[in-house]
């Protein structure tokens, strides 16, 4: 049986909706961020050391980071189609997720855990606008890269589109304007209409449910 740790809201949705896609049975252990969970000494030394989420328990183990998890899905279950099995397709899939693992999500990081970055809290207000504008750019980067497509890699819904709504999400929960993203927005409205991504999102109260 596969266990996904996740937080109802965090980067991890990407996984969880991937998982879903699969439609294998799978349990779920919520990790409450907000308490603390993920630095317990539990699940530091049972789950993940590096105090995160996404991880996903299989047999052979644990797997951690969004990239690895969904690659682990689309192969272990390729009938949900998760990514394309080509080289080329399978390169362009993994370069998106790996833009959104290493450079949209440490732009958010910035605004919410500036302390990561400074330890002198007279610097954490100018981090947190600092990222704030550069994520807004990322988010504005990605509609342009949506732009004349159905999905991140053309008519092909893929795990990176699950990946891709996590940060729509977040923009929509620090008040960025997100509906003047066009593209993005169709994106997001789109994968609303998907039954797997929806009870994903019912399940973890998203805040892309409100209107």
């Amino acid at each position: 049986m596969l266990t996904l740790y996740y937080a109802p809201g965090a980067c991890s949705m990407a996984s969880h909706i991937a998982l879903e896609e699969t439609g294998a049975p799978y349990q779920t252990q919520i990790v409450g961020l907000a308490q603390g969970e993920q630095t317990k000494p539990e699940y530091l030394n049972n789950v993940n050391p590096r105090g995160k989420v996404p991880a996903l328990k299989i047999d052979d183990g644990i797997l951690t980071e969004n990239v690895a998890i969904l690659t682990y899905l689309a192969r272990t279950f390729p009938d949900a189609k998760l990514l394309p099995t080509e080289p080329l397709g399978t390169a362009r899939a993994l370069s998106h997720m790996a833009y959104l693992s290493n450079t949209v999500h440490p732009a958010f990081t910035h605004i919410m855990r500036p302390g990561r970055f400074a330890t002198d809290e007279s610097a954490h207000e100018n981090l947190k606008a600092t990222g704030k504008d550069n994520f807004w750019k990322l988010l504005q980067e990605i509609d342009g890269l949506l732009a004349g497509k159905d999905y991140v890699l053309g008519s092909q819904y893929s795990a990176a589109d699950g990946y891709t709504l996590v940060f729509y999400g977040w923009g929509k929960r620090i008040g960025l304007p997100v509906e003047q993203l066009k593209n993005y927005t169709a994106l997001k409205d789109r994968l609303l209409k998907r039954p797997a991504v929806r009870k994903v999102l019912e399940r973890e109260h998203s805040v892309l449910l409100q209107s």
